[in-house]
């Protein structure tokens, strides 16, 4: 490595994504099939289900948060804002923007349950 070779490639990872695999300089899986079939079986199998769209970070790309009545949840990556809002609607679940309102209590709560053991 020469002495200014890590001036030249310092560019390299501040480019935007050109897909859904690259986000910044950290490769993240794309949403697939199954996680959508994932987000389908928890919206049917759960009672009082809401979702929460979460933007893409640095880190993750969106996701889609669905919390049921008793505080169980599912996250899964989704191909876009858009679309995870369409799903809620389609499946008539409320859908918020995580960004603006945060998660319910009710999340909190169970991973505290879960965690104490008592679930």
């Amino acid at each position: 490595m020469g002495l200014f070779d890590r001036f030249r490639r310092s560019g390299r990872t501040s480019r935007p994504a050109r897909n859904a695999e690259r986000t910044g300089s950290t490769r993240v899986r794309a949403a697939d099939g199954e996680d959508v079939r994932h987000l389908e079986t928890f919206v049917t199998t759960r009672q009082g289900v809401e979702g929460f769209v979460e933007p893409r970070t640095a880190v993750s790309d969106v996701t889609l948060l669905l919390v049921a009545h008793d505080g169980e949840w599912t996250r899964r990556r989704v191909p876009s804002v858009k679309w995870a809002h369409e799903f809620a609607n389609h499946h008539r679940v409320p859908s918020y923007d995580a960004a603006v309102v945060g998660v319910p209590q009710r999340m909190r709560d169970y991973n505290r349950r879960k965690k104490a053991g008592g679930i």
